[in-house]
């Protein structure tokens, strides 16, 4: 049934397989007005964190306000109040349950799904895209291409793998993505790859009070970047 308004509900997501004890994840949906009209395109986003992160709910509320049903969710270490990012596989059947958990509904389902996160949900949409997960794109918050200021270790493995179009939103004072190394690297991925790059931001997309711009103005940025990169990659379809 198509709604008349935007709605957000908070959700619990099933895990293949209790985590830390967990059966399930929290996670909030937007269902934007007079779902499932038009191109039915979804949006999902994995979180850097449990708590409050204003860039992914503004993100999120944008979306849905541009008619993009969208699924903003946490990943179970960070439910359990851990520290330590969860293995990579886990990150991975996260991922996968909550693209999964969209398509439940058949008569609702969306016809085109991006993928993407902030710093670890970006880690994770990496290793969910190579999955046998069938989507449009993937979009990388905060990329951790290596551990702060060593970029002796570059961690790329999954990008070689990647056939979907990719966007980067890169901060040109991110510590964890020397921006010359991930230039270097992007040239050797065999997909589709564009990098935007926020400056004055640093790994987690903020920005300094001393730089004259406002967590709005990144927030606006990012936005209107990722929604350009969606229509782009839809081409005719969106």
């Amino acid at each position: 049934m198509a709604l008349a308004e935007a709605q957000y509900q908070d959700i619990e997501i099933p895990l293949s397989e209790p985590v830390h004890g967990l059966e399930s994840v929290k996670g909030v949906l937007g269902i934007p007005e007079w779902w499932p009209t038009g191109s039915r395109i979804s949006v999902v986003l994995g979180q850097s964190q449990a708590g409050d992160d204003p860039l992914m709910e503004s993100l999120q509320r944008s979306l849905t306000e541009r008619k993009f049903l969208t699924l903003r969710f946490c990943f179970p270490y960070q439910q359990a109040g851990k520290k330590k990012p969860d293995d990579p596989r886990i990150l991975q059947r996260t991922f996968h349950s909550a693209v999964n958990l969209l398509g439940r509904d058949p008569t609702a389902a969306p016809a085109h799904v991006f993928i993407g996160g902030k710093n670890v949900g970006a880690t994770a949409a990496a290793h969910a895209a190579t999955a046998r997960l069938r989507i449009e794109g993937i979009f990388f918050l905060g990329f951790p291409l290596h551990k702060q200021d060593n970029t002796d270790d570059i961690r790329a493995d999954r990008l070689w793998r990647v056939i979907n179009p990719m966007l980067f939103l890169q901060g040109n004072k991110d510590r964890h993505c020397d921006l010359p190394t991930l230039r270097a690297t992007l040239a050797r991925v065999g997909a589709p790859v564009q990098l935007h790059v926020i400056d004055e931001a640093d790994h987690t997309l903020k920005v300094a009070k001393k730089s004259g711009r406002t967590a709005e103005e990144v927030e606006a940025e990012v936005f209107a970047t990722l929604e350009a990169w969606i229509v782009k990659t839809l081409g005719d379809a969106a």
